[in-house]
């Protein structure tokens, strides 16, 4: 099984990717660590990536998710997806993977990325990740603002019932 936690860069993608990998004992890929170095240093100047930009990215963590099922490994995997496209890249015709999107407001994600203080991504290029932002249908949705310990435990009851009903 592979899960892959989506949502806007501060939602708390790494740390809920983390504390999952730990609980369910999977192996934990973050996302951001695929990026090129190009793509890096752009991000680091304030410069929001475009498609054309995040597509090397998309390939390299569909190459990922690809080697994972063949070898049928189970990992969660932090990333952000955006677009509905991206996702639909990602997902291929995999049936084992399930998306869990973080949900919080503009104003709950821009209070903690201005408290970032080594990361990549700047808090001026949250207003592109909104706008670019297709929530998804077919998700566990989390509201951010519960405390990651609340957040884990509500994934870790979604996921149990929803392996116990696609058993019956």
């Amino acid at each position: 099984m592979i899960y892959i936690i989506m949502g806007v860069s501060g939602s708390g993608k790494t740390t809920i990717g983390k504390q999952l990998s730990y609980h369910l004992e999977y192996h934990f890929y973050d996302a951001d660590d695929f990026h090129t170095p190009e793509n890096i240093q752009k991000m680091s100047k304030g410069i929001s990536l475009n498609d054309k930009d995040r597509q090397p990215w998309l390939l390299s963590l569909s190459y990922l998710i690809n080697n994972l099922q063949e070898h049928k490994k189970n990992a969660i995997i932090a990333c952000s997806s955006l677009k509905k496209s991206y996702r639909q890249l990602l997902q291929g015709n995999h049936q084992d993977l399930v998306w869990i999107y973080l949900k919080g407001s503009f104003e709950q994600i821009m209070e903690r990325l201005d408290k970032r203080k080594e990361h990549f991504m700047k808090s001026q290029m949250l207003k592109s990740q909104f706008k670019d932002l297709e929530e998804p249908e077919n998700a566990i949705i989390l509201d951010i603002s519960s405390t990651t310990e609340k957040i884990i435990k509500q994934i870790l009851s979604k996921i149990i019932f929803s392996e116990k009903f696609s058993k019956n």
